[in-house]
């Protein structure tokens, strides 16, 4: 049985085939997809989508957002900023959260955009 997603006949476009494996960089590529296992768990999205309305928010106030504890949302924080999509500074004893910067950013505002026009 045909499926229509598949080629039927194989053609390999060798020009094309050499350009784009010549630009790709599977050290590029790994560090982009950690990125995007960063942002796989539903907790961590709700974090970076609460840090783009927000800006900056403290630990606590994150947590009590997103209906955890502090410890568990200090591990999803980390975990964020191990990665590059979030950063924070110390106030005292308090901890404030913000997204690392304007590609994050765009990053999850596009997310976003993006889920909106396919739910329609």
């Amino acid at each position: 049985m045909k499926t229509p997603d598949v080629c039927e006949v194989t053609c390999i476009h060798e020009d094309k085939v050499k350009r784009v494996k010549e630009s790709l960089d599977t050290n590029n590529t790994f560090e982009v997809a950690k990125i995007f296992k960063a942002l796989s768990d539903d907790t961590r999205v709700k974090i970076a989508y609460i840090l783009l309305q927000e800006e900056e928010l403290c630990v606590c106030d994150i947590a009590s957002i997103i209906d955890a504890t502090t410890a568990t949302t200090s591990h999803h924080l980390r975990l964020l900023s191990n990665m590059g999509l979030a950063k924070y500074r110390k106030s005292g004893k308090l901890v404030y959260y913000s997204l690392d910067d304007d590609h994050v950013k765009n990053l999850i505002e596009i997310a976003f955009e993006h889920h909106k026009e396919i739910k329609v």
